[in-house]
């Protein structure tokens, strides 16, 4: 069984395992151990903590093989990106060049540094292993997340964002990067990313052109790789876009990957999520495949499960699932369709 569940520190090693793995650009999920022991940590603090309002908090889940113990996957949440820096991302802008006596009228698509986005929440930290990629555990490891964001609304803002990871090739160079961020960084984009990892982005993004970019001035190159994903993003970014994510508006300042937003209530896994009593008893033989999560805080818990549920009535589970998600007779779970 894998089961979605908060971090702990005694998970690291397996995390920086699995951060060892994670594509260039995975900039929240950096193989160094001091990190990754400082993300747990503040990930714990904010389990913890009593919050009415988004604040500073950060929420890191791992997805665990119950019967190995070894973990496959992890994904995470920051309340509020940005909220002790701005966070930055270029924005898809059109600027218009027109001349009455030429009688010409030219629209210009350019890039302009902005931080629209500071104060959303930010989905980060997603990794799957791949031979997990195209099966419904990578359902679970992306919209779990979501479904706990479900339970605890006042964690969060009213608007989520993602960056994805853009493409770069098999020698860690990124053509967007190259054409833009090089020719200020004089480094190449593999360790910008690391940099990243260990220092943050910011630092960095300070030092990128702060005037519009002009994008037909790009190699064709850098110009083609706007907007595209890592092929090993692809999977995550196609449940993205299936949850209600918008993809147009900005692009990532480092790799020119989609950076997509969406309002935090109207995304699939929110919006049709029901609240559900609990019944105990023999499971199905056949079903609909659903995501299953308690609405605990530290203790929480979701998970794939086949049921024949109709929508009103009550879910039954079997003892061994229930246990699993820490529920029993008469509790209640949150439900969504695979």
């Amino acid at each position: 069984m894998l089961i979605m569940r908060p971090a702990r520190m005694g998970d690291l090693p397996e995390v920086q395992r699995l951060a060892a793995d994670s594509p260039v650009g995975v900039t929240s999920l950096p193989d160094d151990r001091e990190r990754l022991a400082e993300k747990i940590r503040a990930s714990e603090a904010s389990f913890a903590a009593e919050v009415s309002f988004n604040g500073e908090e950060s929420y890191f889940f791992v997805l665990e093989d119950t019967a190995s113990g070894k973990l496959v996957g992890c994904s995470g949440i920051v309340a509020t990106a940005g909220f002790s820096e701005p966070f930055y991302s270029f924005r898809n802008e059109t600027f218009v060049h027109a001349s009455r006596e030429l009688k010409i009228h030219n629209k210009i698509h350019v890039l302009s540094m902005c931080h629209d986005l500071t104060g959303n929440s930010l989905l980060v930290s997603l990794y799957l292993q791949p031979e997990l990629e195209s099966t419904p555990w990578a359902e679970l490891n992306s919209r779990g997340r979501l479904l706990f964001v479900a339970s605890h609304p006042e964690r969060f803002a009213e608007s989520m964002v993602v960056e994805v990871v853009g493409y770069s090739d098999d020698r860690g160079d990124a053509p967007f990067w190259d054409a833009i961020g090089r020719n200020f960084l004089a480094i190449g984009y593999a360790e910008a990313e690391r940099l990243c990892g260990l220092k943050g982005r910011t630092m960095l993004a300070e030092l990128m052109p702060s005037y519009p970019i002009y994008v037909p001035l790009l190699p064709d190159s850098a110009q083609e790789a706007m907007g595209q994903v890592h092929p090993r993003s692809q999977v995550s970014f196609d449940i993205l876009m299936r949850e209600g994510f918008e993809s147009e508006h900005y692009v990532d300042i480092f790799d020119g990957g989609p950076t997509v937003h969406a309002r935090t209530a109207s995304l699939r896994s929110i919006a049709q999520s029901r609240l559900v009593p609990v019944r105990l008893g023999a499971s199905a033989q056949s079903g609909r495949a659903y995501l299953v999560a308690n609405n605990q805080l530290q203790d929480f818990r979701a998970l794939i499960v086949e049921l024949d549920w109709e929508s009103g009535q009550p879910l039954t589970l079997t003892p061994a699932v229930a246990e699993a998600l820490g529920v029993g007779e008469g509790g209640s779970v949150r439900v969504v369709a695979l």
